[in-house]
């Protein structure tokens, strides 16, 4: 089976669901011709490029196409936009022996570990080290000493609201405190009956991923020292801490506040419903303006706050995961051309264009330096403050990997639905959870420790004055 024939094989497991709801979430580009001039002659050199980012593909596409039409190494670059089953296709691809030649590390241990990327130290110049040596994490970036991608943007976790309703609700400022943002979202309820609209909505079709995206800022701003239910100060999963948050979801459910069959709603139908004024306020990061201008556009007045916190005190920082974006593929017999790409990519005038544009907002200090603010609607709310700061990832995905019983996202819905003994839910979302870190440990799947040290206060400052 040629590379084409796993790659349609692919889109085929995908294509069904995303084309009937987003009008198709799978691209190509390429450009198989060059100005005259502008690129050596003879024959090309065709690499494949993976990635999961959607939001930013037809900008990703100019981009390509320039480095295809003006580059001197005959080298030209495919893309394909994987929005959907990213990881599993990938997988496949290797399994077959048709991987990509560069692709997204959006599962960077997880690929590290099944030896599906190959180590860039060797092709990085001494003055490129000490570019990203301050932002390199170990597990994010790089593993036992070797780095496989580096940094390019963060991730700033914002509550995303729409501001008519607000107005229409006489609700003069975003909450600041998580009971503020229950009374705002029964307010915007009621006020909102004639249009359908709702106060409060996210993602539970997922689950974990709705209420990390509601739990981590709200925690770690207010100080616990918590994402993903792991303290970094005790080593440990704590879920008890959750408690206020929780409880405020299960009161904005019983109140009518959330918008109806939310525990189905996925992401995207998310977006489609506050692009029509059906949402009053969600949770996500700072990739949303870029949704909404060319996925979801929208004619609504919307902006974005610092989340709410446990008690109105600021005493940590929102965590930003610098993350990593793209690696080369250990099996490529091409890995000095897909380098070139990557030289391409990680330089001073991509990253400073990608943040100026509003497609990811950067993390590199010389980007930041010079980059002019973005232009992007929306995109004001999400610019660093002093209450971001960059975070270590935590465990989560290798503990969760060997928990025994029921998930925490699917522990906590249960309760936001149903109700029942909240203590007793979060003791043991603890338990089981601190577990799975004990093998997880073991097993050698993470080094990470308890840091006593660790205060999410002192981080304040640390990304933008």
């Amino acid at each position: 089976m040629n590379k084409k024939m796993v790659l349609a094989a692919l889109l085929g497991m995908t294509m069904a669901a995303s084309l009937a709801a987003c009008g198709g979430q799978t691209e190509s580009n390429s450009a198989s011709t060059s100005p005259s001039g502008a690129a050596s002659s003879g024959a090309k050199t065709k690499l494949t490029y993976w990635t999961v980012d959607r939001h930013d593909a037809d900008y990703m596409k100019e981009v390509i196409k320039n480095f295809n039409e003006t580059n001197k190494d005959n080298i030209e670059i495919e893309m394909t936009v994987l929005a959907d089953n990213f990881n599993q296709s990938v997988d496949i691809a290797f399994a077959s022996n048709q991987a990509p030649d560069i692709l997204r590390t959006n599962d960077f241990t997880g690929f590290v570990k099944k030896g599906y990327l190959a180590p860039l130290n060797d092709m990085m110049t001494d003055e490129m080290k000490n570019r990203y040596n301050s932002l390199l994490v170990e597990e994010l970036n790089t593993i036992d000493g070797n780095i496989y991608s580096l940094p390019n943007t963060g991730q700033y976790w914002r509550l995303i609201y729409n501001v008519d309703l607000f107005k229409k609700a006489g609700i003069a400022a975003p909450p600041s405190t998580v009971q503020e943002m229950v009374e705002d979202a029964k307010k915007i309820t009621e006020a909102g009956k004639d249009i359908g609209a709702y106060g409060f909505a996210e993602n539970f079709k997922n689950p974990g991923s709705a209420f990390s995206r509601i739990a981590n800022p709200i925690a770690s701003l207010s100080g616990t020292s918590v994402v993903d239910g792991f303290n970094y100060k005790t080593g440990l999963f704590d879920y008890a801490v959750y408690k206020p948050i929780v409880e405020a979801l299960r009161q904005m459910k019983q109140d009518g506040s959330m918008l109806p069959g939310v525990e189905s709603l996925d992401i995207d139908p998310l977006r489609a419903q506050f692009a029509a004024g059906k949402i009053g306020m969600y949770f996500n990061h700072s990739g949303e303006p870029a949704v909404y201008q060319s996925q979801f556009p929208t004619k609504i007045n919307w902006s974005a706050a610092l989340p709410p916190t446990i008690d109105g005190n600021k005493q940590g920082t929102v965590s930003v995961i610098a993350g990593n974006y793209i690696g080369i593929s250990k099996s490529t017999p091409n890995k000095e051309k897909a380098w070139k790409f990557l030289q391409y990519i990680y330089n001073l005038d991509f990253q400073k264009a990608y943040h100026e544009k509003g497609y990811g907002i950067s993390i590199v200090p010389d980007v930041n330096a010079v980059a002019q603010k973005p232009t992007t609607p929306g995109i004001e709310g999400f610019l660093p403050t002093k209450f971001d700061a960059l975070y270590a990832p935590t465990p989560l995905t290798v503990t969760e990997a060997k928990v025994e019983g029921v998930k925490a996202g699917n522990a906590i819905m249960k309760y936001m639905l149903e109700g029942g003994d909240l203590d007793k839910t979060l003791s043991d979302l603890s338990t089981r959870y601190n577990a799975g870190l004990d093998k997880a440990r073991t097993s050698g799947d993470t080094k990470t420790k308890a840091n006593p040290s660790f205060d999410p206060f002192k981080l304040q400052g640390s990304l933008a004055k």
